[in-house]
């Protein structure tokens, strides 16, 4: 059984490598970023370990052999799952790896806004030394924190936050009544950008949530109210993001991830005071780095031993 890992920007795949070998498989690996690296790559592999490289129809239809993609991290947006399933080609992913990483980075960042910590600290370095210098700060539990998503990573968040502030409301059309832990209220699409005075999005991106931020969601927002997004890039339009900022509603954001990554060096998210930035980062931790690691390789592992991988996203044939 031969694997092939498309790409990674780990400092090394010795542990992936170590785990194959571990299990009698052969792997190799490549720095794929397009389509037709991918295919030159993958001659004689059974299998794909993905991080950023495309697999799509053009690859699955040129090594029809390929049965199985595995994709480092939770997301499979680089995979196109439609074109796997009408082939019959397993998708995995590593969902539950980095749960409460990346719930305590949305918390620091969305506490870090509340409490005017980036803004404290350019007035502080400036020479304006005053509690009062960045404006009103208001309490915690007088702030209502909206979650849109449900799932591992917007439950985890829901429970780290109950203690900071005095409500909490959430949006997940997917997520059964009864999944909703009993202190926090359900609400639609609209309420959820409506009434959040700090809103946090734990959302996949596919077709209903990219750009699910919008011009017009974003209009429904509070003057003074808060985003945070560590989900994925393309669920934000930056765009209407940085005009929203402009009208004060939301008055800040901080994004972990961005549209394309990184954004060209004069765009404008660079140098708006307004936003904080972080680099992709919400998962890392040292010990999430070898989890999810571990589990993306271990899918591979799994379906060649068993014919089917741990975490499945859609089942092959």
């Amino acid at each position: 059984m031969r694997f092939l890992i498309t790409d990674h920007d780990f400092p090394d795949v010795d542990l992936e490598l170590q785990l194959f070998r571990d299990a009698g498989m052969e792997a190799l690996v490549a720095h794929c970023r397009t389509e037709e690296e991918v295919i030159a790559a993958s001659e004689g592999c059974q299998g794909l370990l993905v991080q950023y490289a495309p697999v799509n129809a053009r690859v699955l239809d040129a090594r029809p052999e390929i049965r199985i993609a595995s994709r480092f991290g939770a997301g499979f947006d680089t995979i196109d799952v439609e074109d796997a399933r009408a082939r019959g080609v397993w998708v995995a992913n590593s969902p539950d790896y980095g749960v409460g990483e990346v719930a305590t980075h949305a918390l620091a960042m969305a506490l870090s806004l509340v409490r005017h910590l980036p803004a404290f600290d350019r007035d502080v370095r400036a020479g304006r030394w005053h509690y009062s210098s960045t404006g009103p700060v208001v309490r915690g539990t007088e702030l209502t924190l909206g979650i849109l998503g449900l799932g591992r990573i917007g439950t985890r968040m829901a429970h780290l936050s109950r203690a900071c502030f005095g409500r909490i409301i959430a949006c997940d059309p997917y997520i059964e009544e009864a999944a909703f832990p009993d202190f926090v209220r359900r609400v639609d699409l609209e309420a959820v950008f409506r009434e959040s005075d700090v809103l946090t999005l734990h959302v996949p991106l596919n077709p209903e949530t990219r750009e699910i931020a919008n011009s017009r969601t974003l209009a429904l927002m509070k003057p003074g109210s808060i985003l945070v997004n560590t989900a994925r890039g393309g669920v934000v339009d930056v765009d209407a993001l940085l005009a929203s900022l402009d009208r004060g509603a939301p008055a800040a954001a901080g994004l972990d991830v961005l549209p394309r990554e990184p954004m060209p060096a004069d765009h404008p998210i660079y140098k708006d005071p307004r936003v904080i930035l972080t680099p992709h980062s919400a998962f890392y931790s040292e010990e999430g780095a070898v989890e999810l690691r571990r589990k993306a390789a271990q899918n591979l592992i799994d379906w060649a031993l068993t014919g089917r991988p741990t975490y499945v996203v859609v089942e092959g044939r």
